[in-house]
């Protein structure tokens, strides 16, 4: 109910402005068209960089330093890209997940991926001790980038998991999780952060790979809107606002513009899913959650129990 009334200002203020005719110049400043092309001069493999087609060496360091840059002030562009409504995302993410239950009364170990700031961590710890009273529970934050992590380490100093060994930290990247046993995970998580991967591909393997059997995927994610208003309202503020938001709260426009780029590139629900599926996940239901008719949306898969007795 919150999400609708913090929405219904913007909803009402775009319905007279949805002129087709007009549509495209509204975000011709702003939007820089995605050309894609096969592979770069040099033959290495490409990807892309919001619109931008770059090497995959190069988008690597690029989505770093876009890190690096907004890692002080990332509850600002969360709230920025989530029209401020992130905060409840994410309590209904971990609710959904309910971290720590188990018939066997055992601690879960967690994974949580791209996590740098503990935004998800702290919430799985929490949620282990106070609804599921799994007080032994254990959770590593691993993040490709030491800027995000450092922003972490510091505000678990508010939390009563602060140097304790129940909470780590890993500089790691998603795709080559090397440090992290085989089948030793009972769940992985990534809220907000599987869009900036090079090879997404390559991550949901090597998620599929930790995992133990029966082990949980849980992905958070900007998403595909569903309803055409929303979506409108939508892309008007992630173009024309956010970067012109960043340039002001963090001197920072190109992050900023990479960020609302990286949304709009990331793969809808659907393609999304059948990634999950291909990587070895049986997807529950439909396979994703939309979140405010699609803005985020929430994504799982569970690795197969019928692999433990063919290993």
């Amino acid at each position: 109910m919150a999400s609708r009334y913090t929405l219904r200002p913007l909803m009402r203020s775009a319905r007279c402005q949805l002129q087709p005719s007009h549509s495209q110049r509204c975000f011709s400043s702003s939007i820089r068209r995605y050309e894609p092309t096969s592979e770069s001069t040099n033959h290495e493999r490409t990807t892309h960089f919001g619109f931008e087609t770059v090497s995959e060496s190069e988008k690597e360091a690029r989505v770093a330093g876009v890190f690096s840059s907004v890692a002080a002030s990332y509850d600002v562009m969360n709230d920025c890209m989530s029209l401020g409504i992130h905060r409840l995302w994410k309590d209904h993410f971990v609710r959904s997940i309910n971290p720590g239950s188990s018939s066997s009364s055992q601690p879960w170990k967690m994974l949580d991926i791209a996590g740098g700031t503990g935004d998800i961590a702290f919430r799985l710890l929490q949620h282990c001790d106070e609804i599921n009273h799994s007080p032994q529970s254990t959770i590593t934050i691993s993040d490709i980038n030491p800027a995000m992590l450092d922003e972490g380490r510091k505000r678990s100093l508010a939390t009563p998991y602060a140097r304790s060994p129940r909470l780590d930290f890993l500089v790691a990247n998603a795709e080559h999780l090397d440090t992290i046993p085989s089948d030793s995970v009972d769940l992985y998580t990534v809220a907000f952060g599987i869009r900036n991967f090079t090879n997404k591909e390559a991550a949901l393997r090597e998620a599929f790979r930790v995992l133990k059997p029966g082990g949980l995927f849980a992905c958070l994610e900007f998403s595909g809107v569903t309803n055409p208003v929303l979506d409108a309202v939508y892309q008007r503020w992630s173009f024309g606002a956010i970067p012109l938001i960043g340039q002001i709260v963090a001197g920072d426009r190109d992050s900023y513009q990479y960020l609302v780029e990286s949304i709009e590139r990331f793969p809808k629900q659907e393609e999304f899913r059948d990634m999950i599926q291909d990587a070895g996940f049986l997807v529950p239901g439909k396979g994703w959650e939309d979140l405010t008719m699609g803005i985020a949306a929430i994504h799982k898969g569970v690795k197969p129990v019928e692999l433990q007795a063919t290993q």
